[in-house]
């Protein structure tokens, strides 16, 4: 085992498959273990360096084999698959992971700290009682319906129409019922995101570089709190534009014999991240378009160019770069430049008026 210099580690709920190397690439180590066998397995073991996919779990193993000295990378399953030749299995997947992992293109996720799971944790509940919340008042739209009973659109409107269920007789007394008992677990289900709502306000301003963030415009206490929960070693990324492209901001492409193709974005890495850059800066042209906010030189631009969803990805972009760019360095985001820019165009359009 001494001259092992590599560990590859597909991993499961109770099956753990061990692919080792050595000095050579040649396989030395085949082993497959069962979950409460694994901590007195690499207790023994000299240290070495594991890898294993980013998956369920994960985490949790890097800091226990961290902690026993070892050294672990955790590898974006995208990353391994190309490696895994024919077959799917657990071997297989094992021999891949350590394939890759010796790879120099081959990027590592950083292992995240208990504290940073809790938190992402208490973001991840808040969206399952959101979709939760989606679902339930949509029923209740929609029995409602088949008794001739509709609202308009919004969460505002949910306790008007169970109020008018309640007081409407030609209703059977069941499906009232029915109704209150729906009511009642929506009021809950507020409650509840009200309680998480303020646990996650929290979080935020006693996080030092949550606070900076929500400096950018289009980045509120969640974006700001996204970024610094799921971006634990921006460094970890070359330049901004890596950054982006990792929330999936920028263009699929499509090019070869020297023309290029673009695409729309790639969609890749985090759903919710990318979802709440876009959607922050959808917010923003619309304060624009409806003339409550003064547009940098290079978004209206964009505007006079492009359709609003477009823009929106654009700025979502631009946004992340500099997102990335506070992290790294620490600094906080300049908004007199922004201002002075705004000043110099109300003076260029009162000199032309």
């Amino acid at each position: 085992m001494n001259d092992l210099i590599r560990i590859g580690m597909d991993t499961s709920k109770s099956v753990f498959v061990l692919h080792g190397v050595d000095a050579a690439e040649r396989p030395i180590l085949r082993v497959k273990l069962r979950r409460k066998q694994v901590k007195a397995y690499f207790a023994k073991l000299p240290p070495v360096k594991v890898g294993m996919e980013a998956c369920g779990a994960s985490h949790y193993w890097a800091r226990v084999l961290t902690a026993l000295g070892h050294e672990v990378v955790l590898i974006a399953p995208q990353h391994v698959k190309p490696y895994v030749r024919r077959n799917k299995n657990d071997a297989a997947d094992a021999e891949a992971i350590c394939e890759a992992m010796s790879r120099p293109r081959t990027r590592f996720v950083p292992v995240k700290t208990v504290e940073q799971q809790a938190a992402l944790m208490l973001v991840g509940t808040r969206d399952a009682l959101i979709r939760r919340r989606t679902q339930l008042t949509n029923s209740i739209r929609g029995y409602a319906a088949e008794f001739g009973v509709t609202a308009a659109r919004g969460l505002d409107k949910i306790e008007s129409l169970l109020g008018r269920v309640a007081a409407d007789d030609s209703i059977p007394a069941l499906a009232r019922k029915l109704f209150t008992e729906l009511g009642e677990e929506y009021a809950e289900l507020e409650q509840r995101l009200d309680e998480i709502a303020k646990e996650l306000l929290a979080w935020h301003r006693a996080d030092a570089q949550s606070l900076r963030l929500a400096e950018i415009p289009s980045i509120g206490p969640i974006g700001a709190s996204l970024l610094s929960m799921k971006v634990p070693d921006p460094k970890a990324f070359r330049c901004g534009r890596d950054f982006a492209a990792w929330i999936g901001l920028t263009p699929k492409d499509h090019s070869t014999a020297n023309r290029q193709r673009l695409g729309g974005i790639t969609r890749a890495g985090d759903e919710a991240l990318r979802s709440v850059l876009v959607t922050g800066a959808t917010a923003v042209i619309q304060q624009v378009r409806k003339g409550r906010s003064h547009p940098t030189p290079w978004l209206a631009e964009i505007l006079k160019r492009k359709k609003p969803k477009v823009a929106a990805v654009a700025l979502a972009n631009k946004t992340a770069r500099i997102a990335w760019k506070l992290m790294v360095s620490g600094d906080r985001y300049d908004r007199t430049h922004k201002c002075r820019q705004a000043d110099a165009q109300d003076a260029l359009l009162a000199a032309a008026a």
